[in-house]
This record gives structure tokens, C-alpha cells and sequence, in this order.
């Protein structure tokens, strides 16, 4: 019986092995030249083309405009059509996480302990992840893939979203340092005590907060001086991961949402000098002077949420991205929502439209700006000579769920797949039930 037992095991888990990926390759290296023409561009420094043209050579954007002479090359006919830069993604596990909490085995998001800025994401990063494919099926073509953790997690790395394994789907490595700061909030137990009403040692989380967040400055303080000499004895790993800190070569990316928080956050920057970002930063718009006065640039959740607090407005998430435009904080979009696996970001920017964003503005908010904050501006975030042609074609608004539909996306020139595990299922049964 145990050996029936497992010879039935054995072959289950071969069968999953051999059903684990989807059918799709990474698009080869693009050399040559091909245009893309007749195409509404949205450039995404917030111009509009009309009619428009694009001339992409070895990968790179080698012109933009209306009057582009087409000579030789393949010729993409996007009549009808909306161009837009590459969407990018700017905080996620994408990668990292595969099924959860359900299978430990597919998941290398966090490590333990609470000091692991020598962490790197970008070597744990699974190009092979299911996930990848759906999210390129609605535009998002980079994403900022960050550890987790309880105080410093290490640093994230940007990656392009289709790559053979990790070191060719390297973007930018090293990005930022990821702070998950403690909470500063006293919540009551709503039901009074412990287990059958015994009463429970009382302790306080802000002052527990406030002590860990002075582990962490004197954690800085002692790998700032470190950094400041020239020679060593002896090489310490965590104080060498936070060098590119102080030298503002990488950003420290500081996860807070209420004001306690994002207040800590600023004494960072005015303490070690550094390069701050938040991410969530739901009450930022309360204090949205004081981060442009400090350059803090702010990430923010997806919008689709429940406010901070019961006080807040209940569509306080869709105005926040107009207020901290209003104010001159440089923002980007976010979506950590994991049941929906990331995908939505373009309709969470889509829902500050009627809050006040521009629809230009709001692609910004996914494209210029989130490339702006990774320092990978000068390379991608807008469809401009000399940067790679990172480029969707939808028909419609990609920033409306109703209409946006996906019909190519182009990484560096590459025109990669829109399949995914869903695709190929529709497509299964469509043939199955003769509707193909």
C-alpha cells in the first residue's frame, strides 16, 4: 500500500511539474528597424500625438512625431488605436510570492530576523511565475520587486517582465532599502482582555514602536560611520548594503500610512541626508507640504480601499493623488492588492480622473513618475527619443476597465506575448465547444 501510495505521488508531482509553466518564451533581442504609425500617442510627460508615428531601432525609440519618413523595416498599423509607455509597477513581490500562504515552498519573499539589508530581491526574483504573464496581458511591462520584512528587509531591484531568468530580466538592481516601519497606533482589543476574560499585561505599542524605530537611527548611525571611513578591519555586510544609502546612489523606501509615521520618515531625511519614498502613505495628503519641503516622493496603495481612519472622507483614497499633485510631491500608483495579483493598476489610476487628475496625469502617475522615483527615467516612463521602446498598444482607454483591451506590448524594442494560463484556457474550451 505505501508503495502504491507513492508511485501515485511520484506521478502527481511530475504531472505538476510538467504543467507548471505556460507555453511562452521570452521575444529575442529586437535588431533592425520597425514603425509603429497612425497611432493616438500618449506620451506620457502629459502630450497627446495624434495620427503619430514611431521609429524604433535595436530597441530603443529613434523618433516620435507626425511628419517621419518610413523607409524599409516592418510597419505596425496602430490606426484607431492608443499608444502609451510601458506601465511600470513600482512596489511588489511579484516574483517572490507564488501561491501565498498555501505553499511555502513557492514563496522567498521574507527573511527572518529584523536586520537584513545585505537581502537582495533581484536573486530570489522567478521569471518563471505565472503571474508575470497577466500582468503584461494589461500593460505592465517593469516592476520594482522588493522583500519583506519587520524592520530593514534588504533592497529591491527593478525588473522587465520577460526574461529568461533573473540576471537578464535585471532592469536596475539595488533600487531602494526597504524600512518597514512600526506601527505608532494604540488599538484597543475590542473584546476586552485575553482568552475567557483574563486580563492581559498591558503594553504600550507606540512607545514599543518609537524604541524600535531608535534601533533602527542608531543602526544608521553606526553603518553612516562606517561608511565614512576609508579603510577596515574588518568587513561588515549590513553596514557596506547601506553605503549606496548615504551616498544617494539607492533610496530609502519607508513603508508608513499615518502621519505619526510619515513624521519619523522626515526626521530621516533631515538626520542622515538620504533619499526618502514612502509607500502606502495613506494620510500623506495631511502633511503633503512638509514632504515637498523634504523632496520625500510618495508611493501610494491602490486606491480601491478603505480609509486610514473613520474620520477620513470614504473616497479620501481617489482625492489623495490630487492633493499631493496640488502640493508638488512627486507620486506614483500602486497596486499591492494580492487577490487581484497586481494587475488593476492602470484602473486605479484610471479612478483619480474624476477626483481631479488629468487623464495624461494619471498616466504619469504610472509610467514617468514611477520611473522618475526608481532613478530609470532617463531609460523608460515616457515614449521619447533615445529611450527604450517600451510600449503598449490597447484599443481604447487602458485606463478604463470597460474598454481597455491590450493588443501589444513591446519590452525594449521585443514584442513580447500576451499569453497567460487564463488565455490558454479560454482558448481550450472555446475549441472544446466548437466556438473557435
Amino acid at each position: 500500500m505505501n508503495k502504491r501510495f507513492f508511485i501515485i505521488l511520484i506521478t502527481f508531482l511530475f504531472a505538476a511539474f510538467i504543467n507548471a509553466q505556460d507555453d511562452i518564451y521570452p521575444a529575442p533581442q529586437q535588431k533592425g528597424t520597425f514603425y509603429i504609425t497612425n497611432a493616438t500617442i500618449h506620451v506620457g510627460t502629459g502630450t497627446v500625438i495624434n495620427n503619430g508615428t514611431i521609429k524604433i531601432t535595436d530597441g530603443k525609440i529613434a523618433q516620435v512625431g507626425t511628419n517621419i519618413s518610413i523607409s524599409g523595416g516592418e510597419v505596425f498599423d496602430a490606426k484607431g488605436k492608443q499608444v502609451y509607455p510601458g506601465l511600470i509597477l513600482p512596489e511588489t513581490d511579484l516574483g517572490l510570492k507564488e501561491i501565498a500562504n498555501a505553499v511555502r515552498g513557492s514563496n522567498d519573499y521574507q527573511e527572518l530576523g529584523e536586520w537584513n539589508p545585505n537581502v537582495q530581491s533581484a536573486v530570489a526574483y522567478n521569471t518563471d511565475s505565472k503571474i508575470i504573464n497577466t500582468l503584461k496581458a494589461n500593460g505592465i511591462l517593469l516592476a520594482n520587486v522588493a522583500p519583506t520584512g519587520s524592520l530593514i528587509a534588504g533592497s529591491s531591484s527593478t525588473v522587465q517582465l520577460d526574461a529568461w531568468n533573473w540576471e537578464d530580466a535585471l532592469y536596475k538592481r539595488n533600487t531602494s532599502m526597504e524600512f518597514y516601519m512600526p506601527s505608532l497606533i494604540n488599538r484597543r482589543n475590542r473584546f476586552g482582555g485575553g482568552f475567557f476574560g483574563q486580563q492581559q499585561p498591558q503594553i504600550d505599542p507606540v512607545k514599543e514602536g518609537l524604541d524600535k524605530i531608535e534601533e533602527v537611527k542608531k543602526f544608521f548611525r553606526e553603518a553612516k560611520a562606517y561608511s565614512q571611513e576609508a579603510t577596515h578591519r574588518e568587513t561588515n555586510l549590513k553596514f557596506e548594503a547601506l553605503k549606496p544609502i548615504f551616498e544617494k546612489k539607492e533610496k530609502l523606501f519607508v513603508h508608513a500610512d499615518v502621519v505619526k509615521q510619515l513624521l519619523v520618515a522626515v526626521d530621516f531625511v533631515k538626520e542622515f541626508g538620504i533619499d526618502v519614498v514612502i509607500i502606502g502613505g495613506s494620510e500623506s495628503w495631511q502633511i503633503a507640504n512638509l514632504l515637498k519641503q523634504n523632496n520625500i516622493s510618495v508611493i501610494l496603495s491602490r486606491e480601491f480601499r478603505l480609509p486610514e481612519t473613520e474620520d477620513e472622507d470614504i473616497d479620501q483614497p481617489f482625492k489623495t493623488p490630487y492633493m499631493l499633485k496640488q502640493a508638488g510631491v512627486l507620486f506614483a500608483l500602486n497596486d499591492d492588492h494580492d487577490e487581484a495579483r497586481y494587475r488593476n493598476l492602470a484602473f486605479n489610476a484610471g479612478q483619480t480622473v474624476p477626483y481631479g487628475l488629468s487623464k495624461e496625469e494619471a498616466l504619469q502617475a504610472i509610467t514617468l513618475n514611477p520611473a522618475k522615483i526608481l532613478g530609470i527615467d532617463d531609460r523608460t516612463g515616457s515614449i521619447e527619443e533615445g529611450k527604450d521602446a517600451n510600449i503598449v498598444i490597447t484599443e481604447g482607454d487602458i485606463l478604463d476597465m470597460r474598454s481597455s483591451i491590450v493588443d501589444a506590448a513591446f519590452i525594449q524594442g521585443r514584442k513580447v506575448s500576451l499569453e497567460n494560463k487564463q488565455t490558454q484556457l479560454y482558448n481550450r474550451y472555446m475549441t472544446k465547444y466548437g466556438l473557435k
